[in-house]
């Protein structure tokens, strides 16, 4: 019998994960739902880890792009009445991703063995996330696919939104520091050497702005392979303390609190699970795993702990208001909102207002940041440029001034 891999939340609300051995899907799901365990993903070992772990690493990959297409096709489609089989291999034929196309031959396949759509997306949790598979299984269960097709289109296009809204806000302190390391190697390897070889034929006491230049030239000519590998090994154990729980929770905590970037970086979270959670609440998921999908779905693995704080207190009773005041993540007037959502019994209604506020703020903050980093730049460029000035022209200006005075 094949093995599955499994994550999901216990019945106290703790994050497991795991392996086991069933017959099928289907098969492993029951045993799970015995066990009174909730899922957020579970996939076929030997087809996920194995094969189509590799091909997925040497084809181009599944981006948010081709999703918003492909929903958006699925909607049309499941709206004109055609059937979810015929569908799906008609996309494979018509995709021009090849990882795509193999994806959904492989969920069609699955469908036509008996597995329900939802199951056949979750041997893809790589792909596609808990919020895409729930809205799947909410969609299958009422009739209306289409309609779930529609709201992830939606989703899946502010998604896409607020991923370009992150990378306008790094791109031009990025391209900066950028071109200010490309200048600085130019500069050291091939400017500072030539005045050297000057300096050096004159012999006279050099001031300590133009010593360090040249030491520093120096050391980036003799030692640049040492500085490509600090930066090589340095950028990969990074990249795998991110990957790791412990690494990701502390990069997550500690960019809410970068200077400038900190807040911004928060607020695209908030909004992420405003939308989300009230993206699924309007859908008819129970609030409890709505709160457990999102909490994987945020983005942030701080705030997604807090998240999951307010699972824990709301499965104590508690309203949903108190535990989100709890979290400290929230102002007192998004606080309001929900509390009036509560008792008016529009939860996801008034969760959409908080998410266009939190949208609107970020829009603002974004202008704000550009008009804060733009001169922080200049005066650094202007430090540097200054020092580099006075590491050249000092030396030449002791020796005029020794010339003249002879």
């Amino acid at each position: 019998m094949p093995d599955f891999e499994y994550t999901g939340r216990d019945s106290a609300g703790q994050q497991i994960s795991g392996q086991l051995e069933a017959s099928s899907q289907a098969a492993a799901m029951s045993q799970l739902q015995l066990k009174k365990i909730i899922l957020t993903s579970l996939a076929e070992k030997t087809l996920e880890s194995k094969g189509v772990e590799f091909s997925f690493t040497i084809k181009r990959k599944i981006a948010l792009d081709d999703q918003v297409l492909l929903t958006r096709q699925l909607y049309a489609l499941t709206k004109a009445g055609i059937p979810i089989i015929r569908a799906l291999n008609g996309l494979a034929e018509s995709s021009d991703n090849a990882r795509l196309s193999e994806v959904l031959n492989a969920i069609a396949t699955s469908l036509i063995s008996g597995t329900e759509l939802a199951t056949a997306f979750r041997q893809f949790p790589k792909i596609f996330s808990p919020i895409f598979i729930s809205m799947i299984h909410v969609g299958e269960n009422t009739g209306r696919l289409d309609l779930a097709f529609q709201k992830l289109t939606a989703h899946l296009e502010l998604e896409r939104e607020t991923k370009k809204r992150i990378k306008s806000a790094t791109r031009y302190p990025i391209f900066v520091i950028l071109a200010i390391t490309m200048a600085m190697t130019v500069i050291n390897v091939m400017v500072i050497p030539s005045f050297a070889s000057v300096f050096a034929k004159l012999g006279a006491d050099l001031p300590i702005a133009t010593r360090i230049l040249m030491a520093s030239s120096e050391f980036t000519i003799n030692y640049w392979w040492l500085i490509l590998l600090v930066l090589g090994s340095g950028s990969f154990a990074w990249v795998r303390f991110v990957k790791t729980p412990e690494g990701l929770l502390w990069w997550d905590t500690k960019k809410l609190r970068l200077p400038l970037f900190g807040s911004l970086f928060k607020r695209i979270a908030l909004s992420r699970f405003s939308r989300s959670f009230a993206m699924m609440l309007t859908s008819g998921v129970p609030i409890l795993k709505a709160l457990s999908i999102v909490a994987e779905s945020v983005g942030n693995r701080s705030i997604g702990l807090a998240i999951e704080e307010m699972y824990r207190g709301v499965e104590r009773g508690e309203r949903l208001t108190s535990t989100a005041a709890a979290t400290g993540l929230f102002t007192p007037l998004v606080l309001q909102m929900m509390a009036v959502g509560e008792e008016t019994g529009s939860v996801d209604t008034l969760l959409n207002d908080v998410a266009d506020f939190y949208e609107e703020e970020i829009d603002y903050e974004l202008k704000q940041l550009a008009d804060s980093i733009e001169p922080i730049l200049l005066v650094f460029l202007g430090i540097l440029v200054l020092v580099l000035a006075l590491g050249v022209f000092l030396p030449i200006w002791d020796l005029s001034g020794a010339m003249g005075g002879k």
